[in-house]
């Protein structure tokens, strides 16, 4: 890295440093300073992630049963409802061990063992993104041996291997389903991970990166790309762009690949002279008003882009 790089990337995350959301400045710390979790620093910021906005605000809203709007309705009003606001809740970095993230995940396991078990079993059931995010927020709480996070993770892994055909997508494999699938995956335990769930990322990485081209998003659909395929923009729900898959391939350590080197370098020609990517919030109206803050966008972008970079 060149002098002038570094000045940069300093510059850079001392302007993330000075965000006033502690998500932001606990994630800077450990991910891009590479402060340990131990450090005082680090310690105190995630302390205060509970205790300040937005995760303040989003905790409170939540109902006495561990949901959020109506029990009843775990994925609608997009995206506001439980399974949503667990899936934003893990992505701001609140703590996993918080009592109501603890009654949150115990909610959303209940009220999905009781409603979709056989769906969990047909062989070509799809809406593979839904349970790609569930098990991604699950495991952040800790729940990788729970016996029901088990059934999941068998579905996700052969969701993964049929390519996440999905009827949303007009049964052709789908690859917002596939990444989804594979950020789940990649908080289960190395020391968990039998052949099938090796089997599945390898099926998984080699869809996005050696049958389609990343760069291009030229993954199967009956029109052409999604345009957010081609923007930055968090926080993403169900969709991908490919900043979230860039994101995913450096925790599934496959950013040496030459078609995720093409994209790292599409990402770092949209980075700003400041040093700051800047972006958006497309569904900010339907979720949370503080994600409609242009500055709140940016530093996210700008803090997942340098964790992708470097």
């Amino acid at each position: 890295m060149q002098k002038s790089d570094i000045l940069l990337f300093n510059e850079t995350t001392a302007w993330l440093l000075d965000s006033q959301t502690p998500s932001i400045r606990y994630l800077t710390m450990t991910k891009l300073l590479g402060k340990k979790e131990t450090d005082p620093e680090a310690i105190a910021a995630r302390r205060s992630i509970s205790h300040s906005d937005p995760v303040k605000k989003i905790l409170e809203a939540q109902n006495a049963d561990g949901s959020w709007v109506q029990p009843k309705h775990i994925y609608s009003p997009k995206y506001r409802s439980s399974h949503w606001t667990m899936l934003l809740l893990s992505e701001l970095a609140a703590d996993p061990q918080e009592g109501r993230m603890r009654n949150g995940s115990d909610f959303m396991q209940s009220w999905v063992q009781g409603n979709m078990p056989e769906y969990l079993r047909r062989t070509e059931a799809g809406f593979g993104c839904f349970w790609g995010n569930w098990l991604r927020y699950q495991l952040y709480c800790g729940k990788s041996s729970d016996t029901f996070s088990g059934e999941v993770i068998r579905f996700v892994c052969d969701d993964i291997e049929r390519k996440g055909r999905c009827r949303y997508n007009s049964e052709l494999p789908c690859a917002w389903s596939v990444a989804r699938g594979l950020y789940g995956l990649a908080l289960l335990p190395e020391s968990q991970r039998d052949s099938a769930v090796k089997s599945a990322i390898r099926a998984g990485l080699h869809f996005l990166l050696d049958e389609h081209n990343l760069n291009q998003a030229d993954y199967p659909a009956e029109e052409k790309p999604h345009e957010l395929w081609f923007k930055l923009s968090f926080p993403l729900f169900y969709h991908t762009d490919k900043l979230f898959v860039l994101r995913v391939l450096k925790e599934h350590q496959s950013l040496d690949h030459p078609n995720a080197k093409k994209a790292s370098e599409w990402l770092l020609e949209k980075r700003g002279k400041s040093g700051v990517w800047h972006g958006g919030s497309p569904f900010a109206s339907r979720a949370r008003p503080f994600l409609a803050k242009p500055d709140t966008a940016d530093r996210w972008i700008t803090l997942h882009a340098l964790d992708v970079l470097t």
